[in-house]
């Protein structure tokens, strides 16, 4: 949405400012606007789904969505209180398995 706004609006002020100034406006208002707001809600969103990423059985199993937190079984979210399948559809995760079997 805010690339939407952006380009068009550096469109429009490359007529009424200086070319080589132009380009760093550019940069600094799409870095500024659009990637550090980003990242900073990344950041967010991690912190905020640390404990159900690393303390969930959810976590551990092959159809959990690390990256979205999300059981792509039921498409659901898991919270700390409840699991979209309640442990009945569990799998262990293929990297869970072999690391049981390089331990053995």
């Amino acid at each position: 949405m805010r690339i939407a706004v952006v380009i068009p609006a550096m469109w429009i002020l490359r007529s009424y400012i200086n070319f080589e100034l132009w380009w760093v406006i550019c940069a600094m208002s799409i870095y500024g606007i659009i990637i550090h707001p980003t990242i900073i809600h990344y950041k967010l969103f991690e912190e905020k789904n640390k404990d159900i990423i690393e303390s969930t059985l959810c976590s551990s199993c092959k159809h959990f969505d690390k990256t979205a937190v999300l059981c792509m079984k039921y498409d659901k979210h898991p919270t700390l209180e409840s699991l979209p399948c309640e442990g009945v559809d569990w799998e262990p995760s293929f990297s869970e398995v072999d690391s049981d079997l390089r331990e053995n």
